[in-house]
């Protein structure tokens, strides 16, 4: 007798340890795709020993007739920023690898008191700083269905992680869309939630007042049991919101689609304007009302973003001297020396030209003239959003321009590599949660995604409507159901939203 999670009842993804499946099983098969898929440069080190004796223990816990948590067993890939002393945090950058973290990522303590085990740190740009994860220290992830192409970042290692199904969840951090391009590009779901929904506290800084952090998954189902058990109000993290996230009363009978016409131009690659035009189609024919939006000061939200975050990155950045921890260069002999070769020699160079840019429109004779008028803009742009859910419940818009394009395409052309992130920096400037899901795939087979925008504390909403309308939305990825036990005694952990099928 299984228990499963409604309402999908299609397939099954996330595996949960019992007398039947093991573990240790789990885990193993995890570790061994990751060593088949190495080519693809998902992770920047395995976590095979730790993971192995924890998923011994957890067998051990069950045969004894302990209790386990939601996810005891599930084998994850963990985002080469998050902090943890399993494995050194690089945030696959030189001037971090040498690093041992002394303190635990509060997401990875609430992932894994409920028995996830993470089989892996997951390659990424380097300080999140990207849109491909070209730019790490370690070397370029391939996209999951052509490895001559990119994967998104920057938190691409994780994405691809799970669109090879080599784990069934990975987590990201999203500043400016480094989980919902990712997630387009390799057909997965990839969810950033309103920010403050879940701490940041043991995560590696990139811009602070739009990172966050987020999960992929090959279905919502279980992008919706990850968020219940990550969201919440944390003391070490002053920006987190009490948690309101709940799956109850989150369903709307007849909600409200909105369609940004300002994103249908010719900058907006041909087949992703074709797989919006079909979603649009089918959501009408499913009975949903549809409402043409005007946003135009979305089209200053590009050049916001790469006001206030490098100006936010230069600051968070400037700790990492040589001095404290990481890499301290060889070659220096006196302390100027010491922070100038360790922070040239560490730095990636997208990370330099960020830092650069944040010091000169944070400085004197430029604050007015960039940052202020930046901020004064962002403001605008989240009273746009405000206006357009008076309008609509739900937004749906591409994620980006264009399919994934080639590896070294935009490498060393750094504004059209900033051009890719014109449809999600907004959403992190505005603070609301966006969940992208797969909707289709190009002629060569490339994948596409487009993202539902809710208002802020929306975000069990959003997943709820990703599994409400169904094939009128979700495209190929894996529909699927959360095994959560196969067990009797005192391992069953009871759900008012479960049932039992025999």
């Amino acid at each position: 007798m299984l228990r499963l999670l409604k309402p999908n009842m299609k397939g099954m993804s996330m595996q949960i340890a019992s007398k039947d499946i093991s573990a240790v099983s789990m885990v193993k098969a995890a570790l061994e795709k990751a060593e088949k898929y190495q080519d693809y440069h998902v992770f920047v080190s395995l976590n095979s020993e730790n993971a192995l004796k924890k998923a011994a223990e957890i067998d051990a816990k069950i045969a004894r007739g302990e209790k386990v948590g939601r996810l005891a067993g599930v084998p994850y890939a963990l985002k080469d920023n998050f902090l943890s002393p399993e494995g050194k945090t690089t945030a696959s950058s030189k001037i971090l690898e040498p690093l041992e973290s002394p303190i635990t990522a509060t997401a990875v303590k609430k992932l894994e008191a409920e028995g996830a085990i993470m089989i892996g740190r997951t390659n990424m740009d380097s300080f999140a700083h990207g849109s491909s994860t070209e730019n790490s220290y370690f070397g370029p992830t391939s996209n999951s269905k052509d490895k001559a192409r990119v994967a998104g970042g920057s938190s691409g290692g994780s994405a691809v992680a799970v669109a090879l199904d080599i784990v069934p969840f990975a987590t990201g951090t999203d500043t400016g869309g480094s989980i919902r391009q990712p997630a387009s590009f390799n057909g997965v779901y990839g969810f950033k939630p309103t920010y403050g929904t879940i701490s940041r506290y043991g995560v590696v800084a990139m811009a602070s007042s739009t990172d966050c952090v987020g999960f992929f998954t090959q279905n919502p189902e279980d992008m919706d049991l990850l968020m219940q058990i990550c969201a919440g109000q944390d003391s070490y993290d002053m920006t987190t919101l009490p948690d309101f996230y709940t799956t109850t009363q989150s369903r709307q009978d007849s909600p409200r689609i909105g369609i940004i016409k300002d994103f249908d131009n010719d900058a907006v690659h041909p087949e992703i304007r074709r797989a919006l035009t079909e979603k649009v189609d089918e959501l009408k024919k499913a009975g949903y009302e549809i409402v043409e939006l005007s946003m135009p000061a979305l089209k200053y939200a590009l050049a916001v973003y790469y006001i206030v975050v490098p100006a936010e990155v230069s600051s968070n950045l400037s700790r990492h001297d040589g001095i404290r921890y990481g890499y301290r260069s060889a070659e220096a002999e006196t302390l100027s020396e010491v922070y100038g070769k360790s922070r040239s020699d560490g730095f990636m160079p997208e990370n330099k030209r960020r830092i650069m840019i944040g010091n000169f429109v944070l400085s004197s004779g430029f604050y007015d003239a960039y940052y202020l008028k930046a901020q004064k803009a962002r403001t605008l742009i989240i009273q746009e959003y405000a206006k357009a859910f008076e309008k609509c419940d739900f937004i749906l818009t591409p994620v980006s321009p264009n399919p994934a394009f080639k590896l070294g395409e935009k490498v060393n052309d750094p504004v059209s590599m900033y051009m890719e992130d014109v449809m999600s920096v907004p959403i992190n400037l505005a603070g609301l949660p966006s969940l992208t899901i797969p909707v289709g795939k190009t002629p060569e087979g490339l994948d596409l995604g487009l993202q539902i925008i809710g208002p802020r504390r929306s975000d069990a909403a959003i997943i709820a409507l990703a599994m409400q309308a169904g094939d009128a939305l979700r495209g190929p990825a894996a529909p699927a159901r959360i095994l959560r036990d196969g067990v009797d005694g005192d391992t069953k952990r009871q759900d008012p939203r479960e049932e039992e099928v025999k």
